[in-house]
């Protein structure tokens, strides 16, 4: 890995800004319902080291990791601990071990989107059903990884997932607002202006909390 590719590796990890849901999943069997305070003080931590504080990600990781090994059948556990490890992908200092944590963290998201099934379109954490959650968090890192990971497609295809699914309207006004953020910057990446305006005044018109940088985002598409 030469110079270039590993500043490019340190700075791909996308921050995730994902707001999770919470009741326990009919139909599938949880091995112990886990503390809300504890998803809470885990999902801070990762939400400031994917946005940069590397500080934090040890600590996030560990903790996600605690959970999800206590409770393997909740799905948002393992994509977030899955999403941890790529965090520490990012932030490791040799490169084998950005390799090496990176991979770890992309099987663990691939095993959580394999296991979704029907029972998983119910909340778990706060309000959000299982399913859009994984699938928005596994996007959003596809989406962050260096091109040579072969990524990018499957996180696009997740990404349309989730806007696209009926779920995604009954949802908290949160986690909303950060899909279609997320949808509207990536529409913009790829040269779709009319499409990511879209995503933005979404974003504005369900009032949202995101929607003063929804209306920044327009404001900045001027004349595109």
């Amino acid at each position: 890995m030469n110079a270039l590719t590993r500043r490019r590796f340190a700075h791909s990890c996308l921050g995730l800004l994902v707001v999770a849901a919470a009741a326990a999943l009919p139909g599938v069997a949880l091995a112990a319902p886990v503390n809300e305070a504890d998803f809470e003080a885990a999902w801070s931590l990762f939400d400031r080291a994917a946005a940069g504080d590397g500080s934090r990600t040890d600590e996030a990781a560990s903790r996600f990791e605690r959970m999800a090994q206590a409770d393997p059948s909740d799905l948002v556990l393992q994509a977030y601990a899955g999403a941890a490890l790529t965090l520490r992908g990012r932030d490791a200092w040799l490169p084998w071990r950005k390799m090496a944590h990176t991979e770890d963290g992309l099987v663990r998201l691939d095993k959580a989107l394999a296991q979704l099934q029907p029972a998983h379109d119910k909340p778990l954490h706060r309000g959000t059903p299982a399913s859009l959650e994984v699938r928005f968090v596994a996007a959003s890192v596809f989406l962050g990884m260096p091109g040579f990971f072969n990524r990018g497609p499957r996180g696009e295809q997740l990404l349309a997932e989730v806007v696209s699914s009926p779920l995604l309207a009954a949802s908290p006004a949160p986690f909303q607002g950060v899909v279609l953020m997320r949808a509207g910057q990536q529409a913009l990446k790829a040269g779709k202006p009319a499409e990511a305006r879209r995503h933005f005044e979404a974003v504005l018109a369900r009032n949202a909390p995101q929607a003063a940088a929804a209306r920044a985002a327009l404001q900045g598409m001027a004349g595109l």
